[in-house]
C-alpha cells in the first residue's frame, strides 16, 4: 500500500550517475522508485531488476506495485547499454531492445500514465554546418548505439499501449568534470599532446550539440510535471541549439590547457585516416597489459566516416511545449572542465573513464601536483630543445649531403641509390625534428643513421670515400638526433624527480667519468675495425702487421685472418660489423645524463648488450681464429683488448638499473613501462652534475678507477692469461690439444679477470679457479709434453690460489653488497 500521497515516478538505471541525480531532482514533489541491477540497487525505494530476464522484470514491478500501489505517474527509462566501439554487440539487443520489451510487459501490472524514453539525437540524419535538425528530420542512425536506440523506440511505439509516450532525443552530456567521450578524449589528446590531437579527417566547422546535466535534469522534470499536457508519441529534441565546430574546440582547449592559441590541426583525407584507425585498432600490444595499453584505441574507423556529421538543434518545440531552454553553454563551461583536469589529472581521467598516460600515473604517485610537474617538465624540455635545435637543422643538411654524396665522391651502384633514399629520409626527419612534440622523429632519424653506417657493408662498396662518408655522416646524424638534450622518451616524473645516485650506492654508475673510458676504448676499436674492414672491402691493398707473418706466402697474419673462410662466412665484412658495434657503443655511451640508470633503463641495457654479450661473441671469434687458421693478428688482439676493458666499466650501471627496476616493480609500477620511459626512485630529488672543473689528473684518476678496484691478484691472473694465450707460439700449434686449450683458457682468464675488476661482479673471479682446474687435467687428456704439462699445471695452481683472495672493495652498491662482501 502507498506510504505517502506523492505521485510515483519510476526510474530505471536509478543507481547510475544520471539516475541518482534525477532522483534527487524529483524527490521534492514525487515518490521516486528506482530499478537497477540487483547488485547496484541498494537503499530505500530501490528494487533489483535485470531487464534482460522477463521473470526478473515481472518480480520487480510486482514488488513496486505491492509497495506503492498500481498508479505510476511516470516511468523514466534510462537503463541502456552503450559503448564506443562501433561494433554491433549482443548487449544492444539484449538490454536496449529486449530489455525495454520486458519492462513494458511487466508494467502491465500497473497503471502507467506516462512513459519517458531517454533517447539520442544521433538517431536523426546529420545536417551540414549552418543547418539545424528538428524532430521531423528523418531517422538515419549511423552506428550501433543509435541504431539500437531507434529499434527500441519502435518497440515502445508498438507495446506501450495505454501510456502517453515521450521520446527525448538528447544531445551529448557534460558537467563540470566529465563530458561525452568524444569531447573528453579530445581534451585528453590535447592535454597529452598526442600526435592524433593535431589531425582530423572531417569538416573542422562540423560539431555536435551538447547538454549540461542540470539542463537535462530540468528537461526531465518539466516533461514529468506537464505529463497531462503532452500528446502521446511526442518527440522532443533536448540540447544546446548552437555548436562549437571541431576546429574551434581545438583552439579553445589548446589555449585553456597549454596557453597556445591556434592549435594546429591538419585535415587528413578520410581514406588515409580510416586506414590508420583500422591498423591501430587491429594492432595487438606486444606484451598485453605490460604497458597498461592493452585496450583498443578510442578512434575507430566508423568515427572517421562520421567526422563531418553536424548536429545543431532546433529546440523550438521544447521551448513551446515545456518552456525549456538550456541555461548552460559548453563554451562557458570548457574552462571548468579544463580546471578540473589540471587540478587533479588522474581523478579527471578516472571520472571520464579514460586510461591515463603512464607518466601521469607515475607522477601522481610521486608528487602532490602532477599537473605542475608536467608543466615544469614541458617548459624545461622546450627550453633544451630550443637551445639544441641546431642539431635538427644539421641533420636536414646532412640529408642533402647524402643525396648528393654518390656523384660528388665518385661512387655509384646500390650504395649511391641507398644514400639518395636515406638522405631524403634524413632531410625530412631532420625538419620534423624541429618540432619538440615529434619525439618519434628523433628515434626515426637515429634508425636511418644506423642504416647509413651499415649500408657500405651491405653493398660491399669498394669506395673508401663511400665507406668513410657512411661512417661519419651516420655517427653525426645519430649523435645529433639522440645525444643532444633533451633526452628523448623520458617520462616527466623521471626527468623532474628522483636521485642521481642509486639507493645504497656511493656514486652514480652512469656519470660521464664512468662512460668516458668506454667511449675512448670503443674509439680505439672503431679505428682498428674500420682499418681492417677497408682491406676486406678492397679499398686498401695491405694491412700493417708487425709481429705475425702468417702461413701464406703473400699475406701476413692479419691479412690471412680477415680474408679467411671464417671471415668470409659472414654476409658482410665481419671487421666492418665490429666497427659498427664500436660506433654504436660510442653513440649509446654519449646519450643521457648521470641519472640514466633510472631515466633510460632501456638505453643502459642496450649499452650492456653491445659490450658484454656482443663483446663476448666478438672475443670468441678472435680467440678461435689462431686455432682454426694457425696465426694471430696484432690489430685483432688490440681490438679484442679494447672490447674486454670496456666490460668492467659497464657492469655497475647494469647492476644499478636492475636494482632500480626491481624496486619499482615491488611498489606496483609496471616494469616494462618503467623500462622504456624511466621513473623516479627512492631518495632525495637532485640533479648532480659531473665536475669537469677539476684538474686533469683528478679527472683522469676518476675515469680510470671509477667503479673499479684494482687487485694485484687479478692483475697477476691477467698476466697468466696473456701467457697462456701466447703459449702456442713457444709450444707450437703442433704440440697437441694443449696449445689450443691454453689459448682458449688464457683468453677466458683475461676476460674474467678484467671483468672482475668491477666490484659488482667480483665473485666472477672464482671462474678463474675453474679454469685452473681445467689446466690441471687437460694436458693429461691431450697428451702434452713434460714442458707443456709443467707449464699448464703451474698456471693452473697459480690461478686457483689467486682466485681465493677477494681484493679491495671500496664503497657500497646497495643490495648488491651481499654478492661482494
Amino acid at each position: 500500500m502507498k506510504k505517502d500521497h506523492k505521485p510515483v515516478v519510476l526510474i530505471t538505471g536509478a543507481a547510475g550517475r544520471i539516475g541518482r541525480r534525477l532522483t534527487r531532482r524529483l524527490s521534492d514533489a514525487y515518490r521516486v522508485i528506482g530499478l537497477d541491477l540487483p547488485g547496484s540497487a541498494k537503499g530505500k525505494d530501490m528494487f533489483g531488476c535485470d531487464l534482460t530476464e522477463p521473470g526478473s522484470s515481472d518480480q520487480a514491478i510486482a514488488a513496486v506495485v505491492d509497495d506503492v500501489g498500481r498508479d505510476i505517474a511516470s516511468v523514466i527509462h534510462l537503463a541502456a547499454y552503450f559503448d564506443f566501439s562501433g561494433e554491433e554487440r549482443p548487449q544492444y539487443d539484449a538490454v536496449n531492445v529486449q530489455g525495454t520489451s520486458n519492462l513494458l510487459a511487466a508494467l502491465k501490472q500497473a497503471n502507467v500514465e506516462q512513459f519517458v524514453y531517454s533517447g539520442t539525437m544521433l538517431v536523426h540524419a546529420p545536417g551540414a554546418p549552418g543547418e539545424r535538425i528538428n524532430e521531423d528530420t528523418p531517422l538515419a542512425p549511423g552506428w550501433a548505439y543509435p541504431k539500437s536506440k531507434a529499434r527500441t523506440e519502435e518497440v515502445i511505439r508498438q507495446k506501450a499501449k495505454g501510456m502517453n509516450t515521450v521520446f527525448l532525443h538528447l544531445a551529448g552530456l557534460y558537467d563540470d568534470r566529465t563530458a561525452v567521450p568524444t569531447l573528453s578524449h579530445q581534451i585528453a589528446r590535447i592535454y597529452e599532446r598526442d600526435f592524433k590531437s593535431h589531425v582530423f579527417s572531417g569538416d573542422l566547422k562540423a560539431g555536435q550539440s551538447l547538454i549540461h546535466i542540470d539542463d537535462m535534469l530540468d528537461l526531465f522534470r518539466r516533461v514529468v510535471d506537464r505529463r497531462g499536457d503532452l500528446d502521446g508519441g511526442e518527440v522532443i529534441l533536448g540540447g544546446e541549439p548552437d555548436t562549437l565546430g571541431y576546429g574551434v574546440l581545438q583552439d579553445r582547449i589548446g589555449t585553456l590547457i597549454h596557453g597556445e592559441a591556434g592549435w594546429r590541426t591538419v585535415v587528413l583525407p578520410a581514406p588515409v585516416a580510416r586506414l590508420g584507425a583500422a591498423l591501430e585498432a587491429r594492432a595487438e600490444p606486444i606484451v598485453p597489459d605490460a604497458l597498461d595499453q592493452g585496450e583498443k584505441p578510442f578512434i575507430r574507423p566508423f568515427m572517421i566516416d562520421m567526422a563531418s556529421d553536424h548536429y545543431a538543434l532546433d529546440i523550438s518545440k521544447a521551448e513551446r511545449l515545456l518552456d525549456w531552454v538550456p541555461r548552460h553553454r559548453i563554451e562557458s563551461h570548457l574552462p571548468k572542465l579544463v580546471k578540473a583536469l589540471k587540478s587533479d589529472p588522474l581523478a579527471w581521467y578516472r571520472d571520464n573513464g579514460i586510461t591515463p598516460p603512464p607518466w601521469l600515473e607515475a607522477a601522481d604517485a610521486r608528487v602532490d601536483d602532477a599537473e605542475a610537474l608536467r608543466a615544469r617538465h614541458e617548459v624545461e624540455y622546450r627550453r633544451l630543445h630550443r637551445d639544441n635545435i641546431w642539431g635538427a637543422w644539421t641533420n636536414a643538411g646532412l640529408g642533402v649531403w647524402m643525396m648528393t654524396a654518390g656523384p660528388l665522391l665518385g661512387y655509384g651502384g646500390g650504395l649511391a641509390v641507398s644514400n639518395l633514399i636515406s638522405g631524403l629520409a634524413l632531410f625530412v626527419l631532420g625538419l620534423l625534428s624541429l618540432s619538440w612534440r615529434l619525439v618519434w622523429a628523433r628515434f626515426a632519424t637515429a634508425t636511418i643513421a644506423c642504416w647509413i653506417m651499415f649500408a657500405p657493408l651491405v653493398f660491399w662498396t669498394p669506395s673508401g670515400a663511400g665507406y668513410l662518408n657512411g661512417t661519419l655522416v651516420g655517427m653525426l646524424a645519430c649523435a645529433f638526433a639522440l645525444c643532444l638534450p633533451p633526452p628523448p622518451g623520458v617520462a616527466p616524473v623521471a626527468a623532474q624527480t628522483g636521485p642521481t645516485i642509486p639507493k645504497g650506492w656511493h656514486y652514480s654508475p652512469s656519470d660521464w667519468f664512468q662512460r668516458l673510458p668506454v667511449i675512448m676504448l670503443a674509439l680505439v676499436g672503431l679505428l682498428v675495425s674500420r682499418y681492417l674492414a677497408a682491406y676486406q672491402l678492397g679499398t686498401i691493398d695491405a694491412v700493417w702487421e708487425p709481429f705475425f707473418a702468417g702461413t701464406l706466402p703473400d699475406r701476413n697474419g692479419t691479412e690471412q685472418i680477415i680474408t679467411s673462410d671464417v671471415s668470409r662466412s659472414w654476409p658482410v665484412p665481419d671487421a666492418g660489423l665490429g666497427g659498427l658495434t664500436y660506433a654504436l657503443e660510442i653513440l649509446v655511451g654519449a646519450v643521457g645524463s648521470a641519472r640514466r640508470w633510472r631515466t633510460m633503463p632501456w638505453l643502459v641495457v642496450l649499452f650492456g648488450l653491445l659490450i658484454v654479450p656482443l663483446g663476448a661473441v666478438s672475443i670468441f671469434f678472435i680467440v678461435i681464429q689462431p686455432i682454426v687458421i694457425g696465426t694471430y693478428s696484432t690489430l685483432a688482439l688490440l681490438a679484442a683488448l679494447a672490447m674486454v676493458w670496456q666490460i668492467p666499466y659497464s657492469l655497475d650501471e647494469l647492476a644499478a638499473t636492475y636494482q632500480f627496476l626491481r624496486r619499482r616493480h615491488k611498489v606496483g609500477q609496471p616494469w616494462l613501462r618503467v623500462f622504456f620511459s624511466g621513473d623516479t626512485d627512492e631518495g632525495d630529488d637532485d640533479a648532480t652534475k659531473e665536475d669537469f672543473e677539476r684538474s686533469p689528473r683528478a679527472i683522469l684518476a676518476d675515469m680510470l678507477t671509477g667503479g673499479l678496484t684494482f687487485s694485484w691478484t687479478l692483475l697477476v691472473s691477467m698476466a697468466i692469461g696473456v701467457m697462456l694465450m701466447l703459449s702456442p707460439i713457444g709450444l707450437g700449434w703442433d704440440a697437441g690439444g694443449v696449445a689450443a686449450t691454453n689459448h682458449i683458457v688464457g683468453a677466458l682468464v683475461v676476460t674474467v679477470s678484467v671483468a672482475a675488476l668491477a666490484p659488482v661482479v667480483r665473485l666472477a673471479r672464482f671462474l678463474n679457479m675453474l679454469m685452473g682446474i681445467v689446466l690441471l687435467f687437460a694436458p693429461l687428456v691431450a697428451g702434452a709434453s713434460m714442458t707443456g704439462l709443467a707449464f699448464s699445471v703451474l698456471c693452473g695452481l697459480a690461478l686457483i690460489g689467486l682466485s681465493v683472495r677477494r681484493g679491495p672493495v671500496h664503497g657500497s652498491f646497495g643490495t648488491w653488497d651481499r654478492f661482494i662482501r
